[in-house]
């Protein structure tokens, strides 16, 4: 259903490039200078590969050459072991899985079979072309999961920034799980770091289309009560998206008799959750916090 209009103006997430933003994130978190690629090249080397760690690539929508990177922990001989697939932000018009290595070695490193997924971004396709691509890599996980040691019903869905609100759309509109035989429900949980979830769209007409089709992209108009358990994680600080957004979902989730967690990041940017995926120490509650989520255990 679709929610009544509120009194509060949407802002929208500031027009930065997400991935100047995020390498000067990264830059100042490791005390490099450089470009996006040499951030992203010494994050990735910051969260080395274990050497009982199996990393591969699998392609998982051939129809649109689209791959995923599958991370697996050392405990996935248990066959209990809960699936994290993770989407990256980017405006939801940049990104690469490979520029994530440290975050699925991070994950995987929590006890967890860390799987993370390219998807279609504008101009490519628009909305919601990259929401059923993440639907799509959820499914692949469903029917997967086993076959890299992990338990299929216990999948997660995880994204930051345009990432998060993607993963929030597919857990809460029935809509793009549907076509896999799957409901929201079939996810064991949503995590969403640092998201937009209620947002004014100008500006981003390229992404998501004419107006009349703006309401279908905010995942609190489709909170009805359906939906997994959420872990929303926003910085503060942030001025990037709003961190009142994640307040919202969070509050429309538990009118509907929905499970959603909070945990606040103080004085931290939109960046912060990343940057704590490389170096936990910077923000230490969010890891424990995404292990005790999805019920894992592992080391920061």
């Amino acid at each position: 259903m679709l929610a009544a209009a509120r009194s509060r103006p949407r802002r929208r997430p500031r027009r930065h490039s997400f991935g100047a933003l995020l390498a000067a994130g990264l830059t100042l978190v490791l005390g490099i200078s450089g470009c996006q690629g040499i951030a992203f090249g010494v994050a990735n080397l910051g969260v080395p590969k274990s050497s009982r760690t199996i990393e591969t690539s699998v392609l998982y929508d051939a129809s649109h050459g689209l791959s995923l990177d599958v991370y697996r922990p050392e405990s996935a001989a248990t066959r209990d072991v809960p699936v994290v697939v993770f989407l990256y932000g980017g405006s939801w018009r940049n990104g690469r899985r490979e520029q994530y290595r440290f975050v699925g070695r991070r994950l995987a490193q929590q006890g967890v079979l860390a799987i993370v997924a390219d998807y279609r971004t504008a101009p490519e396709t628009v909305f919601p072309g990259f929401v059923e691509d993440a639907a799509r890599a959820v499914a692949w996980a469903k029917r997967h999961a086993a076959d890299h040691g992990a338990n299929p019903a216990r999948v997660y869905l995880a994204g930051h920034s345009a990432g998060a609100h993607i993963a929030a759309l597919v857990g809460t509109d029935a809509r793009y799980l549907a076509p896999h035989g799957l409901t929201p429900r079939d996810l064991a949980g949503v995590i969403g770091l640092s998201g937009p979830y209620d947002f004014e769209i100008t500006g981003y007409e390229d992404v998501f289309g004419p107006p009349a089709q703006w309401p279908q992209a905010q995942p609190v108009a489709f909170v009805d009560g359906d939906e997994p358990p959420f872990l929303l994680v926003h910085g503060t600080a942030d001025t990037v998206v709003e961190p009142v957004d994640s307040r919202i979902l969070a509050e429309r989730l538990h009118a509907a008799g929905s499970s959603a967690e909070m945990l606040w990041l103080p004085d931290a940017g939109h960046i912060a959750p990343l940057a704590a995926m490389h170096s936990p120490g910077r923000q230490p509650s969010l890891l424990p916090a995404i292990r005790a989520f999805v019920g894992s255990t592992g080391k920061d």
